[in-house]
């Protein structure tokens, strides 16, 4: 039997995972003359932002899509790249269907009026009330962090209301940010990613806001031209299995060899950190917090047409969805030139363990009931159908982001957020003080890490 050959290579320092954090990381270094491999388990970059044609030939995105105004950094790199933008698709009527089946149809951000509105914008308004309190680099000195961290979204919001309707907007929007269940999510977690994206408009909008615009040519575009900068620095289909710390150094392991560097970054979400052996082990508090930072649930569907038909009937093609369907969430997401129509639907949560579990006919069947409901009986005959299930996608596990569960930010957030583990440091948004979550706070936890790496790699006797 042949064994399958290994090698030795020697840099200064290695980075795992090339998504943007990874990326951008690299990017930093060896533009600051650092030699620096990057290694990365799928065979493509991008990470949690995977762009794909579909089989008629139009560009989807599978994970992250939107870019807003205040994400500079994401802008900064996509006009340093040459990569273009254009506006989400909004005019129209939106649609709202309530629990009760009743539909509404309205333009701007929300109904004027309804079952649970006024409750639940009296709710948001605290939440932004609240956020303005957090301190950003040091969430821990936030007043009342411990009460906040040690409770979830969903306690906080049943002491501040009894009105069902209310909840369900809340709950809502709680899986549309975060792909998880108002039950999961410390709520001191919540009020600091309001505060790092600027306020709850900000994450939740379109038109200035996090929703903004997308990207020509995929929300991966600028992730390839990165890579394609680094050129052979990258390693693709060569996922890390152990990491060793030695005196001098450290050693990522893989299936084709070993890679010595002087430092690591590992830009990889915390739920896929467990899966890389480390030695000697990580200090107990970032095991801790990896713990405490599972990854979202949600799959994004999109639905192909010949043409946005919705459009000509004074339709947006966005809509929120609150009774049985398994979507929640439904978007225009057809290219820039209208060449054809695309809608796209999203499931989180709950509803995604129950929905991802069905046969693939009841899936779709489900999925374009939604959208019929949403656009019309022409939603119901796509020329193309594509589901991307992100709990099931091999070294991601799920979607979009961690979330960090009730006690996790108290017990962990100090020394096992993203302090360095020796000769280890830690990349990717979920690191980022603003725009925690989102591209732009990968992009800048890479460009953060790489000031730290290169700070220890210039400090004569830097402790091991």
């Amino acid at each position: 039997m042949r064994t399958r050959e290994t090698s030795a290579v020697s840099t200064e320092v290695v980075v795992v995972g090339a998504g943007y954090a990874g990326l951008t990381a690299a990017w930093r270094l060896a533009d600051a003359g650092v030699d620096v491999v990057v290694l990365e388990a799928a065979d493509r970059v991008g990470g949690r932002v995977f762009s794909q044609l579909s089989p008629s030939g139009v560009r989807i995105d599978h994970g992250g899509q939107w870019i807003g105004p205040s994400q500079r950094r994401f802008h900064a790199l996509a006009t340093h790249f040459g990569c273009s933008t254009f506006p989400t698709w909004e005019a129209g009527r939106h649609v709202e269907i309530r629990h009760d089946g009743a539909r509404v149809h309205y333009a701007g951000a929300a109904p004027d009026t309804g079952p649970g509105i006024a409750e639940y914008e009296r709710i948001t308004a605290l939440l932004d009330h609240l956020a303005r309190t957090v301190d950003l680099e040091r969430p821990w000195a936030t007043q009342r962090f411990a009460e906040f961290d040690t409770r979830s979204a969903e306690d906080f919001f049943r002491a501040q209301t009894h009105d069902e309707d209310a909840l369900r907007r809340l709950a809502l929007a709680v899986q549309s940010v975060w792909c998880a269940e108002p039950r999961e999510i410390s709520f001191f977690h919540v009020l600091f990613y309001l505060a790092s994206g600027g306020g709850y408009e900000q994450l939740m909008e379109t038109r200035g806001c996090a929703q903004d615009a997308r990207f020509s040519d995929g929300a991966d575009a600028v992730a390839r031209a990165l890579a394609e900068s680094l050129g052979g620095r990258i390693r693709l289909k060569d996922p890390v299995l152990s990491i060793r710390q030695t005196a001098y150094g450290v050693e990522a392991s893989t299936g084709r060899g070993v890679v010595r560097a002087r430092r690591a970054v590992v830009a990889v979400p915390p739920a896929t950190v467990e899966r890389i052996t480390f030695d000697p082990v990580l200090p107990p508090e970032r095991r801790g917090w990896v713990r405490h930072s599972p990854m979202g649930r949600v799959a994004k569907v999109h639905a192909v047409y010949e043409e946005p038909f919705w459009r000509a009937a004074g339709r947006s093609g966005i809509a929120t969805l609150y009774g049985e369907s398994p979507v929640g969430v439904v978007f225009d997401n057809s290219p820039q030139d209208a060449s054809h129509g695309v809608l796209v639907a999203f499931v989180y949560g709950d509803r995604l363990d129950h929905w991802a579990a069905s046969t693939d006919t009841e899936r779709r069947r489900d999925v374009l009931a939604a959208l019929s409901e949403v656009a019309g009986d022409r939603a119901q005959e796509p020329i193309d159908y594509v589901e991307k299930i992100w709990p099931r996608t091999g070294w991601t596990i799920g979607g979009y982001e961690c979330f960090v569960t009730p006690g996790g930010w108290t017990d962990y957030g100090r020394n096992g957020w993203r302090k360095p583990s020796g000769r280890i440091h830690w990349a990717g948004t979920e690191t980022a003080s603003v725009w925690n979550g989102y591209i732009d706070g990968a992009i800048s936890s890479g460009e953060r890490v790489a000031g730290e790496v290169i700070s220890a790699l210039e400090t004569v006797g830097q402790p091991g």
